[in-house]
């Protein structure tokens, strides 16, 4: 059953859902693996869809799309803009957008599969479709794995995807090795005194503790890391009061902590906890705060020679222009649960989506960070053409490369 790929990613842009709350993208991923021929099994990690899709004898392949999206307001003024609210992980309402992409790496992988089923003829072997939940929060490939992906489904013998990124559409990047950093996801809760804004020197402010906790934080990377190593500390969030003339009693800050280096990584979590400790003490505050690491993701690691055989497929499909590598990035995935978890490789690569005209203008000009929406912007939209088509063909083509050729 051929299927509009405009009209599909119209709609999940439109409806939106958050990580393990993917029901209704999941319902529509699910219907039309159904109506492909796959074997489709739902609830795989709670909100995760395996479509599986044999064609004899030959190797195993998985392809690997999310679906969940981000607590952000939408603000592309698209007619097809999100309006969604939901209510996020801390209780409260929000906005939701795919202001990352996943709407469309559903998309792509899809209609992959459509051709793949199509072309039947052309290839012998298994592939596995992972439609993921949760990767914003990096538990999605985790709970799939947990709930016996490897051991319920055919087990892989390499795994492909890809990331629709803020480059010109049509434009593909590959990085051989280290292709995305590990990310730490830090929650600091610190404990003052509260009382009447009016009188803070019976406080003990936690406001002025965290802004100090803040601004030191940034000498850890200019300070204390090597220059050549990657490494990011972001404050991503500070929550205290309720009130101006209410000096708080808590504050509560949320890191997000990039590393490609294990020691580099240890020397970031020591440097937070020490600067994070001294603050406090510094302040007067007589309760330690609370340092706990929710989350972690290891870094994204390319198996070389694959990534190396399909740069060179690429090359010859698309022209060697188009394929481009823009080397590691800070971003992080959790894709590479699934490789990991299996002992086998990984190839993992970026798809262009935004305007080339207005890229390259900005580029021109000197203002691709002022002009130029990236990922988790309120404001970061893909063109459609030829953004879908090439996402289609290189999970398409990636998918030829490592699967057999047709048995008589």
């Amino acid at each position: 059953m051929t299927i509009s790929l405009d009209a599909l990613y119209r709609d999940l842009h439109a409806h939106p859902e958050l990580s393990f709350a993917e029901t209704r993208t999941a319902g529509i991923v699910a219907a039309h693996l159904r109506d492909l021929g796959l074997e489709v099994t739902e609830g795989v990690g709670r909100t995760g869809v395996v479509g599986v899709l044999r064609n004899g004898d030959g190797p195993v392949i998985a392809l690997r799309a999310d679906m969940d999206a981000l607590p952000v307001v939408e603000q592309t003024g698209l007619p097809y803009a999100s309006t969604v609210r939901a209510l996020g992980a801390d209780g409260v309402e929000t906005g939701v957008m795919h202001a990352c992409g996943h709407d469309m790496h559903v998309t792509w992988l899809l209609g992959a599969l459509e051709r793949l089923v199509a072309e039947r003829g052309t290839w012998s072997g298994t592939v596995v479709a992972l439609f993921q939940p949760a990767e914003e929060t990096i538990g999605g490939a985790k709970a799939m794995i947990d709930d016996g992906l490897l051991d319920r489904f055919p087990r892989p013998q390499i795994v492909l995807g890809q990331h629709l990124t803020h480059i010109p559409a049509g434009v593909v990047s590959l990085t051989a090795g280290p292709a995305m950093a590990g990310a730490d996801s830090i929650t600091v809760r610190i404990h003052g005194r509260g009382g009447h804004g009016s009188r803070p020197q019976s406080t003990i402010d936690p406001v002025v503790t965290a802004s100090a906790i803040v601004m030191r934080l940034q000498t850890l990377v200019s300070r204390e890391v090597q220059p050549r190593d990657l490494a990011v500390v972001t404050v991503g969030f500070l929550h205290a009061g309720t009130k101006s003339n209410i000096i708080p009693a808590e504050a509560t800050l949320g890191l997000s902590v990039r590393s490609l280096d294990a020691g580099v990584r240890a020397r970031l979590l020591d440097g937070i906890r020490r600067i994070v400790e001294a603050e406090c003490q510094a302040s007067g505050m007589t309760v330690p705060p609370e340092i706990t690491v929710d989350d972690t993701a290891a870094a994204t690691i390319n198996d070389v020679a694959a990534t190396e055989r399909l740069r060179a497929r690429f090359a010859e499909r698309f022209g060697a222009d188009d394929v481009i590598d823009f080397g590691t990035r800070t971003g992080s995935e959790d894709v590479n649960e699934f490789s990991t978890a299996a002992g086998v490789p990984l190839v993992y690569w970026f798809v262009g989506g935004l305007d080339p005209v207005a890229w390259r203008t900005a580029e021109a000009a000197g203002r691709l960070e002022e002009d130029v929406p990236t990922n988790h912007s309120p404001f970061f939209a893909p063109v459609l053409h030829p953004t879908i088509e090439r996402g289609v063909e290189t999970l398409v083509e990636a998918a030829l490369e490592n699967l057999g050729p047709a048995t008589r």
